[in-house]
């Protein structure tokens, strides 16, 4: 089989598939990763371990810190305690949920990631007002752009006269270094 191919068949394995965690499999949260296919992950009971990536996923099936993941115990490993079965989506998330199949430990987790989001909206929301209140126009206001931090700032001036006295400068500066 085709590396191309075989790419084409996890993917759609992993995006259309819905896995239930069999009795020695278990859920975790990826918590970062440590290099050489290995990410540090935690159980629902706030256990800390590695997980290793099998071969079939590196470089096709990309995981981040935040993610959920089946894993696999591995009886002989001392640091490495899993590897990865399966990688679960929001969609994957919610099979199990209604399954009542995910942990209890996650649940609280997601509950108060959304209470958090929610308050956040509503600060949002609550300064959008005021500003409008406030009468400053959306337009105008640069505070939510990019600013690269990598670059030098400079001060632009939008006013026609200064534009029209540095020219003059320039075309002096250019005459007098005609002359000599």
């Amino acid at each position: 089989m085709s590396q191309a191919t075989k790419r084409k068949h996890v993917v759609k394995e992993v995006l259309e598939d819905y896995v239930t965690p069999t009795e020695n499999q278990q859920i975790v949260k990826i918590i970062g990763s440590r290099g050489n296919n290995l990410h540090e992950a935690v159980s629902a009971q706030n256990d800390t371990f590695l997980v290793s990536m099998p071969t079939k996923f590196r470089k096709n099936i990309w995981i981040k810190r935040g993610d959920y993941v089946i894993v696999d115990p591995i009886e002989e490993g001392e640091k490495v305690k899993a590897e990865i079965n399966f990688i679960l989506y929001k969609d994957h998330i919610q099979f199990l949920q209604k399954q009542q199949l995910w942990p209890e430990g996650f649940s609280e987790e997601k509950s108060q990631d959304l209470t958090s989001k929610k308050q956040e909206k509503e600060t949002k929301l609550e300064e959008e007002d005021e500003m409008k209140e406030e009468g400053s126009d959306s337009e105008d206001d640069e505070s939510d752009l990019f600013v690269n931090t990598n670059r030098c700032n400079f001060q632009y001036s939008e006013s026609e006269e200064e534009d029209s006295e540095e020219e003059e400068e320039e075309g002096e500066e250019q005459r007098t270094e005609n002359r000599s």
